[in-house]
């Protein structure tokens, strides 16, 4: 049986403000935590006015102090917008206030347009490429006092590092802390990163699930234990609407498809009420866009879905399925979630 967790990007309903929104994340956090959700993850997006995801750290914060047990993490910092160091403070500030529950998931893209990209860090260019080198940097700074003693190079099993001169450059208080770090991506060059790094390797199936399958065959054919694991481990993110009905579910799932529809055409709104009849006024190109980013998702009554999810995990074998859900009403968004649970812990 796969673990089972959830990504939220924080999105507005129709109307909300951005209190009411973040008061909606935590409220699903709880939710989660009471139904044997194993983590919570928080996206990053920038200059999009109707998602509550800009300050990442804060939020997963939020949720940690709202929550007792469920592990809460970042899907994910993008690299490109910041310093190492300062990730390594922040997540290192979590996770000593919240031992034991903080994941740092680690993407390569901006997760925002290029204009807001240069805005986020403007005196940088090409940052992109750095990746590779910028999570070097921040297994150093969790890396055991001492480690270092040299000044020359730090070893993470397969890669080696090459540290500052003076050592007395530490990101407190991550020294010696033991946070899981999960690299993400959406195509097959993250999955062989992953897999050199020896990490556990999160795909974002849920808006680019293309190169599913080739990525995780990549991934897992590469992978190089290390001493952050012994084996690769695979997440996929998942649109998943679960309903008492098919065509309950597929009603539902019609918010889901107005969110995907706005971001094939650039249009900016919260998430929009269902509406039964919305794929006959549009497009059919920009439709089938829509489509292919909605292809890894799970839609219908539990026993639906069951099937859908035996078919999938015949595919991809994954270990854990982050599940993402937009659905306009709170309540049957709740209801999916717990029917959800039920379908994955099902023999």
């Amino acid at each position: 049986m796969a673990d089972l967790s959830i990504l939220n990007l924080a999105p507005f309903r129709n109307g909300e403000t951005f209190a009411q929104a973040v008061g909606n994340m935590v409220e699903l956090a709880q939710f989660a935590e009471k139904h044997g959700y194993v983590r919570y993850w928080i996206a990053e997006h920038h200059n999009m006015p109707f998602l509550a995801s800009s300050a990442t750290s804060l939020l997963i914060q939020r949720v940690l102090d709202k929550t007792e047990s469920i592990r809460v993490g970042s899907g994910g910092v993008m690299l490109p917008n910041h310093s190492p160091f300062i990730v390594a403070e922040q997540y290192g500030t979590l996770e000593s206030l919240y031992p034991g529950r903080v994941d740092l998931g680690l993407g390569r893209a901006p997760g925002t347009d290029p204009a807001t990209a240069r805005a986020i860090r403007r005196h940088h260019d090409d940052f992109a490429h750095s990746f590779p080198k910028d999570i070097e940097e921040i297994q150093y700074y969790f890396s055991p006092l001492g480690s270092d003693e040299t000044g020359e190079s730090f070893s993470f099993g397969p890669v080696k590092l090459d540290v500052p001169k003076s050592t007395n450059v530490r990101a407190y208080p991550a020294p010696g802390l033991n946070i899981p770090l999960y690299i993400l991506g959406s195509s097959t060059e993250s999955a062989y990163l992953a897999a050199r790094l020896g990490l556990p390797y999160a795909f974002a199936s849920h808006f680019a699930p293309r190169m599913l399958l080739d990525a995780v065959a990549i991934y897992r054919r590469e992978f190089k234990p290390s001493q952050h694991s012994d084996r690769p481990k695979v997440i996929i993110g998942v649109n998943t609407i679960v309903a008492d009905s098919d065509e309950e579910a597929r009603f539902l799932s019609s918010t889901c498809l107005q969110f995907f529809l706005n971001v094939v055409t650039g249009s900016r709104s919260g998430m929009q009420p269902p509406q039964a009849d919305i794929a006959q006024h549009i497009p059919p190109h920009i439709l089938n866009m829509a489509d292919a980013m909605m292809s890894c998702s799970l839609i219908g009554a539990p026993e639906t879905v069951k099937f859908q999810l035996d078919r999938l995990q015949a595919q991809v074998q994954a270990d854990e399925i982050m599940a993402v859900s937009y659905i306009y009403d709170k309540t049957a968004q709740l209801r999916s979630y717990e029917l959800l649970a039920d379908v994955v812990k099902a023999p």
